[in-house]
């Protein structure tokens, strides 16, 4: 078997983004409008001097004045964030949960310290996976007593090609795994599917590397879906 790469490790911390600024209580709508705008994203943190107050969306502002303070707003803020240490996956997991184009980050007492845009989350999965590098991605699922990467990459390399890097994600409930392969084909990936479809393997999705990280934006909630560990 010849796997070059998994999942490296990537923590919440890693991902703060050094451009995103909190909204203070006495920014007005106008304010907080154009400073999502600034950033491209459609949810801030409102902070008070530490403390994470909650996370506002631009349909919210919309819904009052403008011209008001947004601590004037009478709203129920989504308190979602992840701490420092979280994992990657469990940022992917509690951004895609509240449908967020940004995720608060505190420290183990619970102070903010910053926020990681959607964004930013997509391009580090993307470089953990080796998705930079060209080749095609199968998605295969199977029954978690079924699984057995030794099997699977001596069907892939039966067919003279290499495993770059791979992922397991499991369904919440369910005995069912989906295993993703980054593989070092970015076409002809025709022999490999078919020789799993012989072999009685469920191919859930396949792309080529444009294909799957225009997928990968697209259907971004979808796959929070996919990764709910």
């Amino acid at each position: 078997m010849h796997i070059l790469s998994t999942l490296d490790t990537m923590f919440a911390k890693q991902l703060i983004s050094i451009e995103l600024e909190p909204l203070k209580t006495s920014d007005t709508g106008t304010e907080a409008l154009a400073q999502m705008n600034d950033v491209h994203v459609q949810h801030l943190p409102i902070v008070n001097h530490q403390q994470l107050l909650g996370v506002i969306s631009e349909e919210d502002i919309l819904s009052f004045d403008l011209d008001e303070v947004i601590g004037s707003y009478k709203l129920s803020l989504r308190k979602a964030f992840v701490e420092n240490s979280d994992h990657l996956f469990e940022v992917m997991r509690v951004m895609g949960a509240e449908e967020l184009t940004l995720l608060p980050v505190v420290d183990e007492n619970k102070n903010y310290v910053g926020s990681i845009r959607m964004q930013d989350v997509l391009n580090s999965f993307s470089k953990m996976a080796s998705f930079v590098e060209p080749g095609g991605v199968i998605v295969l699922e199977m029954q978690r007593h079924e699984y057995s990467m030794h099997e699977i990459a001596r069907i892939v390399e039966g067919e003279n090609a290499k495993i770059l890097s791979f992922f397991v994600g499991s369904h919440p409930d369910s005995q069912i795994v989906d295993v993703m392969l980054k593989l070092d084909r970015n076409h002809e990936l025709g022999g490999i599917l078919s020789t799993f479809n012989r072999f009685g393997y469920n191919i859930k999705a396949s792309f080529v590397s444009d294909e799957f990280m225009d997928s990968l934006q697209d259907n971004y909630n979808s796959l929070m879906n996919y990764l709910d560990m």
